[in-house]
């Protein structure tokens, strides 16, 4: 167990990525800067996940199978239980239009990747410092 994780009032990130290498690359570096971290490798994973754990942000590719990031990011933001988190769309896709479709999807911000760990690092301590305190 990480430092983060025996931390519980660290904020939890859900990274969701079908590409193990990456979920563990970017897990990796969200436990060393204080975060704690669970990973989920399709959208419908990423909705039982959330729905579960309530995550802080969630890391969401796009390009997924079993239920892409599009559909996931739709039900967790049509949810009254996880609508508030932020959900960050992290994907190959590049071009102007994938950004809009994101966005309309729910996604809060958009990180193109291959991005560099400390380029998410700041999106992800960007979206914390949007999310208001529950009344």
């Amino acid at each position: 167990m990480t430092q983060a994780m025996a931390n519980e009032s660290a904020p939890l990130i859900l990274i969701v990525d079908d590409y193990q290498d990456a979920r563990e690359m970017y897990a990796e570096y969200l436990e060393f800067s204080g975060f704690r971290v669970i990973e989920a490798r399709n959208g419908l994973e990423a909705v039982e996940k959330a729905m579960e754990f309530r995550p802080a942000v969630v890391l969401m590719d796009l390009s997924l199978p079993v239920m892409d990031g599009w559909e996931a990011t739709r039900r967790l933001k049509g949810d009254a239980r996880t609508k508030a988190i932020p959900v960050v769309a992290l994907t190959g896709h590049a071009l102007d239009g994938h950004s809009r479709e994101a966005q309309d999807a729910g996604c809060d911000s958009y990180v193109t990747k291959p991005c560099l760990p400390d380029a998410l690092l700041r999106e992800v301590r960007r979206m914390l410092a949007t999310v208001k305190p529950a009344v």
